[in-house]
């Protein structure tokens, strides 16, 4: 154990034993559900997920209080499709998310059941304050936004706060332009989140909750106090062990220096929430509340890829230093560093204290997981992706009939990489389609491509995806391939056509 983390575990004990001591206030038959989405925050970013260096003592708290997942994956590899995913359990190609909103005038359409349409039916308050990424947020672009996707109050940017970080001038609330806001983003959206619990006018009425914060997304730019904690040659020595999914750091930029600012800002994220906590506690809800705490995608990197030989010229990233503990891949990658993230959740009563799961937990799983423990009904007219992951949560075995499965985002220029995951067990393939060919656009590629490439990997003997079984295991390579050439035709069938939609 290093000398941070020693010295910091008696706090973390401390705080634990605090919040074991809270006594509720208020009862109800159903539970509150409150979804915190930390946004390119990796697998292994947090100190309960073994960061030797960062800081995160409420979070660490949070999961010594409820379970921490250690097969948990986001719904994508990139933010919008794996927001998507969350909200109505449905694998994003389905949705037509085969990148971020916005080309081809992407969105989540009006058709799609979001989960707090479905919590909005069973009587609950429904809220939403951070990044939205799911559409145009301006009432003249016809797109649906929070509030006609079930929301009864909203908070939020349409994308990320690139106006700075203690000033961020881009929230709109309940459909009405607000201004610069005098407050880094995390503590801006936890504070509306705060005030709107404790405004709610009927108390006893449940409520579903769901934070979706900026932080670490870039521009990373975290209060000087908070990057002068990691300022210290101890941070330069042990950042030097840091692992980054098989991906080069550039070569031609010395940017290590730039650590500090990066585990500033998911120290910063860290008191954030433990504000939200606090929130909730204060409140008496402690008890009476599912609460979850995940990411939407693997950590960004300033990387220069061996495959291509290209370097990202991009210094935005270049304070980027997430990292998906021992997985291969980061963001946009389809290997488990780019979806597999953090998860805890906490629910006192129903789910074990200082527990661990190993069992496969998926971004789509949310919807049909709350939907089961608060008597929502799931839609009965279309495919839902998900399954009901309760008994995950506790460690007991998951049957899943359609597979868990994640694509590679389109519009980016990475051709050399993945386009296509599937589990099966501990088994993962992995698929190549069929290039995009320049003048297509993302539905036709979508529409008409096929899986041409297959490698296949067991997670149980080889975590980071380094040997490929394709021979070594012929008779499991062979049934994973159909599946998923399968699979990937029924999705690809349901896939929209955002140009045709557009037109209409």
């Amino acid at each position: 154990m290093s000398r941070r983390r020693a010295l910091r575990l008696p706090l973390l004990l401390g705080i634990a034993c605090a919040l074991t001591l809270a006594a509720p206030v208020v009862s109800q038959d159903k539970p509150n559900v409150v979804i915190f989405l930390a946004d390119d925050l990796g697998y292994g970013d947090l100190g309960c997920y073994g960061h030797p260096i960062l800081e995160t003592p409420n979070l660490d708290a949070f999961a010594a209080a409820g379970v921490r997942l250690t097969d948990c994956h986001a719904a994508g590899t990139v933010c919008s499709p794996s927001r998507a995913g969350l909200l109505t359990g449905r694998t994003p190609y389905r949705l037509g998310f085969y990148t971020i909103a916005g080309p081809e005038r992407s969105h989540l359409r009006a058709q799609e059941v979001t989960l707090a349409t479905l919590l909005k039916a069973q009587g609950y308050d429904t809220c939403f304050v951070g990044k939205w990424h799911l559409g145009d947020l301006d009432p003249a672009s016809g797109q649906p936004g929070p509030g006609e996707h079930g929301f009864d109050h909203w908070f939020a940017t349409q994308v990320n706060a690139f106006d700075g970080p203690d000033h961020p001038g881009k929230f709109v609330r309940n459909g009405v332009k607000v201004g610069p806001v005098d407050a880094w983003y995390c503590d801006a959206i936890v504070a509306e989140a705060v005030g709107w619990m404790k405004a709610r006018p009927d108390q006893k009425r449940p409520f579903f909750l769901l934070v979706c914060s900026h932080e670490p997304h870039t521009p990373i730019r975290p209060p000087q106090a908070y990057s002068d904690r990691y300022a210290d040659a101890a941070v330069a020595e042990l950042e030097k062990t840091m692992p980054y999914g098989q991906v080069h750091r550039p070569l031609q930029r010395a940017i290590r220096d730039n650590a500090k600012y990066y585990y500033g800002t998911v120290t910063q994220l860290d008191d954030a929430f433990g504000r939200l906590m606090k929130g909730l506690d204060d409140q008496g809800h402690r008890d009476d509340s599912l609460v979850i705490f995940t990411s939407d995608n693997g950590p960004e990197t300033p990387v220069t890829v061996e495959e291509s030989g290209n370097q990202w010229q991009d210094p935005i990233r270049d304070r980027c230093f997430g990292t998906p503990g021992p997985f291969r891949g980061m963001k946009r990658f389809v290997y488990e560093g780019g979806h597999r993230v953090p998860g805890i959740v906490r629910w006192p009563g129903h789910i074990p204290a200082g527990s661990l799961s190993g069992q496969l937990i998926n971004g789509t799983d949310w919807l049909p997981t709350i939907c089961a423990v608060t008597g929502a009904a799931l839609p009965q007219d279309r495919v839902i992706d998900g399954i009901d992951a309760m008994p995950g949560l506790s460690g007991q075995p998951l049957v899943r009939p359609t597979p868990a499965c994640w694509m590679f985002p389109v519009g980016y220029d990475y051709r050399y990489l993945p386009s296509m995951a599937m589990r099966d067990g501990d088994h993962v393939m992995i698929g190549w389609f069929e290039p995009k060919r320049r003048e297509q656009g993302n539905s036709a590629w979508v529409r008409s491509t096929q899986l041409t490439r297959f490698v296949l990997y067991d997670l149980a003997v080889d975590i980071a995806e380094r040997h490929e079984l394709n021979d070594a295991e012929p008779e499991v390579f062979a049934r994973l391939r159909e599946r998923m050439i399968a699979h990937w035709r029924e999705v690809q069938a349901e896939a929209p056509d955002w140009p045709a939609l557009g037109k209409k």
